[in-house]
């Protein structure tokens, strides 16, 4: 049987690094019917949009779609494309794995943490005010009358929703991952001590939750002791339940800790359909120079055959991306030291290397 998958290419060195997963994953055996749409800053001339509405088409129709990375605006320009996405589709879980591989330069070689990031409310929300606008005075306006706090009026203005009913959801999410992957405890994040209605409610809702899982270990960090914990001791976490913000921040940090964000794989799950695509993001610098490693993007992939219930394609394919990264010969120039940086291959050798090693 044939898997319809929509791939989604990206731009900056998001098709080089999806035409080599794209490889790998044939490479497999497992067949798969590519339904190729293009999204990101390269299509807005030709849509008027970085999200044409035949890409939210595509992944509803075939709920399962592999993406290459896409570039994000700092500042200015069109919102995420990532995060509307996610936000359109109701994606709200967002999984990444940040584990440890043999032959990685780092300081670290026990880390295996999952990263359960809820990924529709927070600061992502994208309710936002921009300063001097009539709404922006408004709200500042309200707040400082319903809580007699003094706002200064040049103020920008982001609301942070956090839901009794988006909590329960990632956080059972985060529990039943444990579960099913025998995982042995859930470490949920908060600012607690500070934002008392905010996160405060993520921690109350998370206990309460932690309730029904008897068989699963349960704990809480605030969040920058969670940050300091996490670069001493790694080995003492396992599955991470948390808000939008703080996920976005702590699995960033576990890339770091695991050799770099090229090695960080990501998905995006909802009710109705799942995204895979690497944490980073679309090195536009670097686009068409057959540099960039593709194992983040590799990795999804790996996430992706889990998913569909492939799970040997899966494992298969995960021991020869960590055989490759082992023998340290055919590798990116990220994942050298930098004595030896002069020797790193390009993506598509990466992908070859790792074809070979599926025999």
């Amino acid at each position: 049987m044939a898997y319809n998958i929509t791939l989604i290419p990206g731009d900056g060195i998001g098709p080089e690094l999806t035409e080599a997963t794209k490889r790998v994953l044939e490479a497999t055996g497992i067949e798969f019917n590519w339904d190729i749409v293009d999204a990101g800053v390269d299509v807005i001339e030709k849509y008027g949009t970085p999200l044409p509405e035949h890409v939210i088409e595509s992944i509803r129709r075939n709920k399962i779609a592999l993406k290459g990375p896409i570039t994000t605006p700092v500042g200015y320009g069109f919102r995420s494309v990532n995060v509307s996405l996610r936000k359109i589709l109701d994606l709200y879980a967002c999984i990444r794995p940040c584990k440890s591989y043999a032959g990685t330069p780092t300081h670290f070689n026990n880390v295996d943490i999952v990263v359960v990031r809820e990924n529709t409310e927070d600061l992502y929300a994208g309710i936002e005010f921009e300063k001097g606008t009539r709404e922006a005075t408004e709200i500042i306006a309200s707040i400082e009358k319903l809580s007699g706090a003094k706002i200064r009026p040049d103020s920008g203005l982001s609301i942070k929703p956090i839901s009794v009913t988006g909590t329960q959801r990632i956080v059972r999410y985060a529990f039943n991952y444990a579960r099913t992957n025998n995982r042995r405890k859930v470490t949920a994040l908060h600012k607690a001590n500070i934002m008392k209605f905010s996160d405060g409610l993520f921690l109350s809702v998370a206990r309460d939750i932690a309730k029904e899982y008897p068989d699963i270990e349960f704990e809480d960090r605030i969040i920058d002791n969670m940050t300091m914990q996490m670069v001493k001791n790694p080995a003492q976490f396992d599955v991470v339940a948390c808000p939008n913000l703080y996920g976005d921040i702590i699995s960033d940090l576990g890339a770091g800790l695991v050799g770099g964000l090229g090695l960080a794989p990501g998905a995006n799950i909802g009710d109705e359909a799942a995204l895979f695509e690497p944490t980073h993001g679309s090195a536009p610098k670097y686009k068409g120079q057959n540099k960039a490693n593709p194992m983040a993007q590799m990795l999804s992939g790996v996430m992706m055959l889990h998913h569909l219930n492939e799970s040997e394609a899966a494992n298969r394919l995960e021991n020869a991306i960590a055989a490759v990264v082992s023998e340290g010969k055919r590798v990116t120039y990220d994942l050298l030291p930098e004595n030896k940086r002069n020797q790193a291959v390009g993506t598509s050798q990466v992908a070859d290397a790792i074809i070979e090693k599926l025999g």
